[in-house]
């Protein structure tokens, strides 16, 4: 893991944290679409929230 500071450390968790609900919720919303092009709009932005998620995970490794 990199040097990060305690303020870096926040940061991550605040954003972790965004991208995490941001993902239930989008998911959520496409569950509950009926037309298939909201559907998957919602899809693709619950995608994008995990990856970017995942990729700011990876600062904690």
């Amino acid at each position: 893991m990199a040097n990060l500071s305690e303020l870096e450390l926040q940061n991550l968790r605040h954003l972790i944290g965004g991208y995490d609900t941001t993902h239930c919720k989008l998911q959520e919303y496409a569950d509950c679409a009926q037309d298939p092009k909201v559907k998957q709009f919602f899809e693709k932005g619950a995608k994008s929230a995990m990856e970017n998620k995942q990729a700011l995970m990876k600062f904690l490794q």
